[in-house]
């Protein structure tokens, strides 16, 4: 009978591994596509700059279209294409999507349309290119893709060797400066007193942008001893975090400039 229970065990954990290594092995293959997808994306902008930049006549910034070099050809592909994220010493090198009327489009699409579990990152509601906040979203991936690794600004040291975001639109290349990281959650109507730091798409109004900013400032894992001023341009980045139900992690910086051309 103990050798009959024996192999029934073993034929039960067979079959566990077995199921289990079917549903793996196809998230593998589909995140090795996703992401060589992405890197095919971000090598063609890094080709297109330089090739552009090395022009004999004279660098040439912008295609015919008004939108940079860099970008044209991607946005002539797919016209929700509102810029590009990339961050030193991170993955995070991908377009950001915009999509006004339905602004979740590209949750769990590529950029090509098709369907992804990685998604893209996207750009929250009610945005334009002069807005005074942009927030990004982005997947919290197991693989380590998208804004995974959003996450390792929780480590002081890490901010300090990379405090700068490269975020650029379609007309004009930016760098901001890390401002505050900081854990978060999506709260009910119900919880009180709590920062629901996701609902401010709009810091045009002084008094909304001081109390986002004094927020924050609360919110921090450390201070970065960057001052901000009414009239700066603000950029969220969020993901999703597991420390808590509906957790989140959220970086904030301000535009401080454009990079510069080595960056």
């Amino acid at each position: 009978m103990k050798n009959l229970l024996r192999g029934l065990g073993l034929l039960a954990c067979a079959a566990v591994l077995l199921y289990s290594g079917s549903l793996l092995v196809p998230y593998l293959i589909n995140s090795f596509r996703e992401q060589r997808a992405y890197a095919e994306l971000s090598d063609e902008v890094r080709k297109t700059k330089e090739v552009s930049a090395a022009l004999p006549e004279a660098p040439a910034k912008y295609a015919e279209s008004g939108i940079l070099c860099q970008y044209d050809a991607l946005y002539q592909r797919n016209h929700d294409l509102a810029g590009w994220l990339r961050i030193e010493g991170t993955k995070i090198d991908y377009p950001v999507m915009f999509t006004p009327d339905e602004p979740e489009y590209y949750l769990h699409r590529a950029f090509d349309g098709s369907s992804a579990s990685s998604g893209c990152l996207f750009i929250g509601e009610g945005w334009s290119e002069a807005s005074s906040q942009t927030m990004i979203h982005g997947h919290h991936m197991k693989d380590g893709s998208m804004f995974t690794d959003l996450e390792k600004y929780k480590d002081e040291e890490f901010a300090k060797k990379h405090p700068v975001v490269l975020f650029d639109t379609l007309t004009e290349e930016g760098q901001y400066e890390i401002i505050a990281a900081f854990y978060g959650r999506v709260y009910t109507e119900d919880d009180q007193d709590v920062f629901r730091y996701y609902q401010y798409n709009d810091l045009s109004d002084r008094d909304v942008f001081e109390e986002f900013i004094r927020q924050v400032k609360q919110a921090a894992l450390y201070d970065t001893g960057v001052d901000v001023t009414f009239g700066d341009q603000i950029l969220t980045l969020s993901t999703c975090s597991y420390h808590t139900n509906e957790g989140r992690f959220a970086v904030v910086a301000k535009r401080v400039g454009v990079p510069n051309e080595d960056a």
